[in-house]
């Protein structure tokens, strides 16, 4: 696990937390479905930065899909830095030689849900594909991932971002976006690393008086932060 802060604003990169051989078979039968035209959720102002393939995920899901999203929903560092309430959407998006998608912000609201949280996890292996990085920007720069196959990146939905030109290969990555119990990046980085220091803690220490001071700061913030 990669912890990056970058401004006040937490993002999080996950690796290893799906078996490899279960993730083989999963990206195989996302490899056979068919994918759409990415214009068709494409709003005004982007419809020409736009240029990749989806699936959008809003009701049932391939079964594959599914399981992809029971793995991440499991691992424990997204529910501590995420504190999901409810998805907006999960999709496949999918980028070609020559695809693409310019800079962007999430929409506030998808589906009716608030946006918080956009997370992106990658079902090709990195050396399968050239360029199509996931570029984050603010006032201090960008900063790019190129994510492997079974490495997701977790950030808040406020960031300006743009997927690079894919120059060879395909990429394809599960999307989502959801809404956390804690409105604000700031406090649920607060709370993320009250969570991991009291982790630690009990697992080293087991339930000593520090544990108790660090959980019980953890449940009172929790409390006056949560929506």
């Amino acid at each position: 696990m990669q912890l990056i802060l970058n401004n006040i604003f937490m993002i999080l990169q996950l690796s290893h937390f799906i078996e490899p051989a279960t993730l083989d078979v999963l990206c195989e039968d996302v490899s056979k479905l068919d994918f759409n035209s990415g214009q068709q959720t494409a709003g005004h102002a982007v419809r020409s930065l736009k240029n990749n393939e989806q699936i959008i995920l809003d009701n049932e899901k391939p079964a594959a899909l599914a399981m992809l999203l029971k793995q991440l929903q499991q691992n424990s560092l997204f529910q501590a830095a995420c504190l999901p309430r409810q998805f907006a959407r999960v999709m496949l998006n999918r980028y070609q030689e020559g695809m693409q998608y310019g800079d962007h912000v999430d929409d506030a609201f998808i589906a009716g849900v608030r946006t918080d949280v956009s997370f992106t996890l990658c079902l090709t292996s990195k050396d399968s594909y050239e360029g199509g990085e996931l570029v984050l920007c603010d006032s201090s720069g960008e900063r790019s991932w190129k994510l492997d196959k079974g490495e997701a990146l977790v950030y808040p939905s406020t960031y300006l971002h743009r997927v690079n030109p894919v120059s060879g290969g395909t990429r394809t990555a599960m999307v989502g976006w959801l809404q956390s119990k804690v409105r604000h990046p700031h406090q649920r980085e607060i709370l993320f690393e009250l969570k991991q220091s009291s982790t630690h803690e009990f697992n080293t220490q087991g339930k000593s008086e520090q544990y108790d001071r660090l959980s019980k700061s953890y449940s009172n913030l929790l409390r006056q932060w949560a929506d």
